[in-house]
């Protein structure tokens, strides 16, 4: 997994996106967001690179769902799928994470979907 990853807490992701926490949480729970065990303390982190600007306040950016959608039908838990969305894949010249946030949606879809 790339170690340029700015790791946030619940609280912390939910102040830059302007929601509770408790919102979070349910997306956390709707699988439209995942999370993993960090730090010393073990807390639940989510990666800022989930956020994305918007027209009129940064937003969770709308293509991550799906492709998390596809790595569970592929047998990934949360752990898994956060290192492969963070690990350079070389169809894609870049993470799976960075392609999203680029707007390569169909690419690192259908690279996901290789999986099943």
């Amino acid at each position: 997994m790339s170690t340029d990853v700015e790791w946030l807490s619940i609280p912390e992701f939910a102040s830059r996106i302007s929601v509770r926490d408790a919102r979070v949480r349910d997306l956390l729970r709707d699988r439209a967001l995942i999370a993993v065990r960090r730090g010393e303390n073990s807390a639940l982190m989510l990666p800022a690179d989930f956020i994305v600007p918007g027209d009129h306040a940064p937003h969770v950016l709308a293509t991550l769902k799906g492709t998390l959608t596809v790595l569970f039908d592929a047998g990934f838990d949360d752990d898994a799928a956060m290192e492969w969305l963070f690990t350079f894949a070389e169809e894609l010249g870049a993470t799976p994470m960075a392609a999203l946030r680029e707007g390569q949606r169909a690419p690192v879809r259908r690279l996901a979907q290789a999986l099943l």
